[in-house]
């Protein structure tokens, strides 16, 4: 059971001091905290395996370094970050249980995943096998309808920004890409070469049906180990993607192929739904959720 000290606070509904932090909350700070081993590093800062002294529960603590947001004039990107998380409660999105800053620094107050990033599994795995595979893009799509419904496009959905709890179930972690859109559509190119839907290569709006053709996207590189438009260049790769230039290895079943390919459509009104992608005869022969 979760302590009631770390509760996820909702900054954008709180009213707050003068040092932003939010009114008639526990200030917390560096000292509440042992500080564990490095669990990760970034661009930004470092991610540490943390324990809060007074409950003893287990966190992780994100820190990032004020100087290099502000060089990198992401702060903007943060604050956007930490509203969306702080706000999303699902199985399968990791909890931002609070946040607080010194002079230097800012620190996430993060649910602690246990067998770490998804891409180093998949690594070491090299590739997964069908029931593997299905359990993650079920867990994904159940994720990612969730975070629809809250009007959250996630726009960044990739190995490397996907975690494994304790029992491996995955945990969306990385929301810095992410836009609360209650009616507007995205111009931004943003997201990671390889997962880029043909929309917003080619400049148009695009909506939350992102998410499903980089779902898509991810299903292939669980399954085969690399992602469907890969190449040695970025102009093939763009040439690939626009094209929908998918080619399937002996390794994709049928029943896969036939997900992939429901996802992976350039006219993104044509894609599979999420309530769809759970239900599809393939995901429901290789994963029953508890």
């Amino acid at each position: 059971m979760e302590p009631r000290v770390l509760q996820p606070v909702n900054d954008a509904n709180k009213p707050t001091s003068n040092d932003g932090t939010p009114k008639g909350k526990k200030v917390w700070s560096l000292a509440d905290f042992d500080i564990g081993k490095p669990l990760g590093k970034g661009k930004f800062g470092n991610v540490y395996l943390a324990r809060e002294k007074t409950t003893k529960f287990i966190v992780a603590l994100k820190v990032l370094f004020k100087s290099q947001l502000q060089k990198s004039g992401v702060e903007h990107q943060l604050r956007r970050e930490i509203e969306i998380q702080s706000h999303l409660q699902h199985d399968n999105i990791l909890r931002l249980y609070n946040w607080f800053h010194d002079k230097t620094r800012i620190y996430l107050i993060l649910e602690y995943a246990y067998r770490g990033e998804l891409y180093k599994v998949l690594q070491k795995e090299r590739r997964f096998d069908e029931k593997t595979t299905a359990k993650y893009v079920y867990q994904l799509a159940n994720a990612l309808k969730y975070c629809h419904s809250k009007k959250v496009i996630h726009r960044d959905i990739k190995p490397e920004n996907l975690l494994l709890g304790l029992t491996q179930d995955l945990k969306i972690a990385d929301f810095g890409w992410s836009v609360h859109a209650p009616s507007s559509r995205r111009t931004t190119l943003c997201g990671t070469l390889d997962y880029l839907p043909p929309e917003m290569i080619e400049g148009s709006y695009h909506d939350e049906n992102v998410d499903l053709w980089s779902l898509g996207v991810l299903c292939y590189e669980l399954m085969v180990g690399k992602p469907p438009f890969e190449t040695e260049s970025n102009s093939e790769t763009y040439r690939r993607i626009t094209r929908v230039d998918i080619r399937y290895p002996p390794c994709v079943t049928p029943g896969a192929r036939d997900l992939i390919g429901s996802l992976l459509r350039h006219d993104p009104r044509t894609r599979m739904p999420l309530e769809d992608v759970m239900k599809h005869p393939w995901i429901v022969a290789n994963y029953s959720p508890k």
